[in-house]
């Protein structure tokens, strides 16, 4: 097992990361500790199975910045550093949650966060993905079209990691 978590740069290489680790059927032990951004956001898959997945994620700065619901699944951020402010509909303040507090989002609901300004926000994110759905796809924009988190439509800039920064 690697010191690190290794982010991963696509929805695709996101989604066939919890594939592979989703095949394991033992229990599953995992370490969060990654290099921190300098710039964009960084997601690493921690552990997965078919129905459930941990995910580490680490920003720089910004956040999921458009607003997007994930149609096959419950999930929750808990905040591990820094600060988020999560916003829904008509950005409407759904919650400013600070370190190791959390907020959880039920399928359906459109919401997007930003992240604060003092120091990179790392958050853990719990998802419970329905039985007999699939991820890919399933991250839908407010007028239902598809919203892959890697593109520009979200935002996403160039990811750059810290050589001597780090969490965990």
């Amino acid at each position: 097992m690697s010191d690190f978590l290794e982010p991963v740069g696509s929805d695709a290489a996101f989604f066939a990361r919890m594939a592979e680790l989703g095949k394991n059927r033992d229990a599953a032990v995992f370490k969060l500790r990654c290099r921190l951004p300098t710039q964009g956001r960084a997601d690493m898959v921690a552990a997965a199975t078919p129905t459930l997945s941990i995910v580490l994620k680490a920003y720089a700065s910004g956040g999921e910045n458009t607003l997007h619901a994930h149609h096959n699944e419950d999930h929750a951020f808990i905040v591990l550093q820094g600060f988020a402010t999560f916003y829904g509909e008509r950005d409407a303040v759904l919650g400013k949650v600070g370190r190791l507090e959390g907020i959880m989002i039920p399928q359906g609901a459109l919401y997007r966060f930003e992240a604060g300004t003092e120091e990179p926000l790392v958050l853990l994110r719990v998802g419970s993905i329905l039985p007999g759905t699939q991820n890919e796809g399933s991250r839908r924009s407010a007028d239902g079209s598809v919203n892959d988190s890697f593109s520009a439509k979200n935002k996403t800039v160039e990811l750059i990691l810290s050589a001597d920064r780090m969490f965990g």
